[in-house]
């Protein structure tokens, strides 16, 4: 079948065109909006304006179906250019993710692109405390409530705890008046002092785990549609594998900074140990080679760099080097001796010398205000090398100290031990341990608690080499053969320093001085005696030979010097009457004989009372005030005894017996 094409407009070139309806027109209209991207107002006004042209009913119907139709595609578009914002959004976020390493600053990352994709009023997020079984407030962005940001929210509390217990969003319109939710009191007030209506919160999800929830907010009620749920779901799996590397690179982090650390305190137990032994070494070579303490403390001051001085327990210096003099705190020696460290105090590090309990001196370093774990250790195994130095010269000493023993024992016991008792080989004896029995030797009998006496024999043995003499025991009591010219001021030297060093009385008799080997047995029993006169006259402390002790030395005495004696007591009379040629002497005599009578004196002297009175007084000048005591007085009375009898009973003017003229 043909159409009549007769009936078809025609132009000038061919058939005419036929005009457009105005359904075609509001049709194109709308493509072309579209095609301009027109919002959606422009296009729903399109119906209006066909019937205002005169459209007819029918014609506008169709109108209004193909902007129905424009409009759906406009929608269409419209999520599909969102869908693509929010894509490229993600894309930048995990991008922006990726390139922060700390943890802090991936939190607030992640926050801050919430609120600005969901163009919410507040974001912020929380991790949960599987020790507290919890979850915390950790970041916000947007928020002015202090209370807010420190809420925790027990699981199930809340939105946010029911999200961070079930792992599933949840959202709420309006969440002040929502029910849904169990409510508290803390978080409703903290929810309300921020001014938050509407809140939807994803979870943040590890594989199986829940780490926290991400949350956006307005201060207005708001519907959350799908489409921001899915948003923010998205963003959340994008925020927890960020925190989950960002936890791995802070953890590797501090994981690599434990290693270097363990690495570092390797490297420097190492060395320690290195210089440890290196030090260990050169100290233990000191002493295989026999080393003296001045070796000892020059190589402890050249491995700690500082000043080294070794006292002995008396706080004598054994010796010392780059350090001036410095006297060692008992207090600080006493704290070394009990903790069994190194002490420092006032700028000084002081630590004991021990050989177990026993204390053998205390070592000082000077010059150094700190010391090193390493070199306070090193410190104190010097001290242990200095105490094993110590005990081994000790043992030398010991063993000396036996053969110089043996050779006192030998010459105390004199020639009538032994018929074969031979006093040169004493003197060769002595002279190979350096002693010359040929000077003048002293001999001292020391006596202390008995508690004490094991140590006052080796503090004698120590004053014997000092002093180049001979100590050791015999019958249980400390003797010392000493080179010496004065017993007394020996003995009452030794009592001195000896009492010191012990912290208790030290007795000492003395005797002597002999200068052959063949005396000194004599010499010592004449010492024991004046010790045993010290300990009865109650001067248990004291110091003395038999000369110090008077009269009584003179009984006590197997060869007193009698005319010394004499000399003592009487001296100054005797020379006054030899250079005068007075009478004082016999006066003396005649004053005694009498009972001390004045009247009787002078019928004697047969001279006047003020006579005798005169002597006296000139007797009382020359002998002192106390000439009259009773002590002073027995001892004048029996020096005058003495004179009297070593003169022989004489008849010459100084003669006691001599009658002499009655005006002298």
């Amino acid at each position: 079948m043909t159409a009549d094409r007769s009936a078809q407009p025609r132009t000038p070139n061919g058939p005419r065109t036929r005009p457009p309806t105005a359904g075609e027109s509001a049709a194109r209209r709308l493509v072309d909006l579209l095609a301009a991207d027109a919002p959606a107002e422009e296009l729903a006004l399109q119906p209006a304006r066909s019937r205002a042209d005169g459209a007819e009913p029918a014609e506008a119907a169709r109108i209004a179906e193909t902007t129905e139709a424009a409009l759906a595609v406009r929608r269409v578009l419209d999520q599909y250019r969102r869908r693509e914002t929010e894509l490229v959004a993600l894309f930048d976020t995990a991008g922006d993710l990726a390139a922060l390493r700390d943890l802090d600053a991936v939190l607030r990352a992640i926050v801050r692109r919430a609120r600005t994709l969901l163009g919410a009023d507040i974001a912020y997020l929380t991790l949960n405390d599987p020790v507290a079984q919890d979850t915390f407030m950790r970041v916000t962005d947007g928020s002015v409530s202090a209370a807010f940001q420190q809420l925790r929210l027990g699981m199930g509390e809340g939105l946010g705890g029911l999200v961070a217990q079930t792992a599933r969003p949840y959202a709420s319109t309006d969440y002040r008046s929502d029910r849904r939710y169990r409510h508290t009191g803390t978080i409703d007030d903290g929810v309300a002092e921020e001014g938050l209506r509407g809140i939807l919160g994803v979870p943040l999800r590890l594989g199986e785990e829940i780490i926290g929830v991400l949350f956006a907010a307005d201060r207005t009620p708001r519907e959350f549609t799908p489409d921001a749920i899915a948003l923010l779901g998205s963003l959340a799996d994008h925020a927890a594998v960020a925190i989950d590397g960002a936890r791995l690179l802070e953890e590797t982090r501090e994981t690599l900074t434990r290693l270097e650390a363990a690495n570092a305190t390797a490297r420097a137990h190492s060395e320690a140990l290195h210089r440890a032994s290196d030090a260990h070494d050169r100290l233990t070579r000191l002493v295989l080679r026999g080393a003296g303490i001045d070796d000892m403390a020059a190589e402890i001051a050249a491995l700690l760099g500082g000043g080294v001085a070794v006292h002995d327990t008396d706080g004598s210096e054994l010796a010392r080097a780059g350090t001036a003099p410095v006297t060692p705190c008992a207090a600080s020696l006493a704290a070394s001796r009990t903790e069994g460290r190194a002490v420092h105090a006032d700028g000084v590090w002081t630590c004991a010398v021990l050989a177990g309990a026993e204390p053998l001196g205390g070592i000082v370093l000077t010059g150094r205000g700190d010391l090193s774990e390493a070199d306070r250790r090193l410190f104190e195994r010097a001290a242990l090398v200095t105490a094993m130095l110590l005990l081994i010269r000790r043992s030398v000493a010991e063993t000396e100290d036996r053969v110089r023993g043996e050779l006192l024992d030998d010459l105390l016991a004199g020639p009538a031990s032994s018929a074969h008792w031979d006093g040169g080989s004493h003197t060769l004896r002595a002279r190979r341990l350096g002693v010359d029995l040929g000077r003048p030797h002293a001999v001292a009998v020391l006596d202390c608690a008995p508690a004490l006496r094991p140590r006052l024999a080796a503090e004698t043995a120590r004053t014997a080499r000092r002093l180049g003499g001979l100590a050791g025991t015999r019958h249980g009591r400390v003797v010392l053969l000493a080179p010496a010219d004065r017993p007394g001021a020996l003995a009452r030297g030794l009592a001195t320093d000896l009492a010191r060093v012990l912290g208790a009385p030290v007795t000492v008799g003395a005797a002597g001085p002999g200068t052959a080997p063949e005396q000194h047995a004599a010499l010592h029993a004449e010492a024991l005696r004046c010790l045993t006169a010290l300990h009865a006259l109650d001067r248990t402390g004291d110091g003395a030979d038999i000369a110090d002790l008077g009269f009584l030395g003179v009984l006590l005495g197997d060869r007193a010097d009698v005319g010394a004696y004499v000399e003592r007591v009487l001296g100054p009379v005797i020379a006054y009457d030899t250079e005068r040629g007075t009478d004082l002497l016999r006066t003396l005599h005649a004053y005694y004989e009498q009972g001390a009578s004045l009247s009787r004196a002078k019928d004697t002297l047969h001279v006047h009372v003020n006579t005798v009175v005169q002597r006296l007084d000139r007797v009382a000048q020359l002998l002192g005030p106390d000439w009259n005591n009773p002590a002073r007085a027995l001892e004048t009375h029996l020096a005058l005894r003495l004179h009297q009898l070593t003169r022989g009973g004489g008849a010459g003017r100084g003669d006691l017996g001599c009658p002499g003229d009655a005006h002298r």
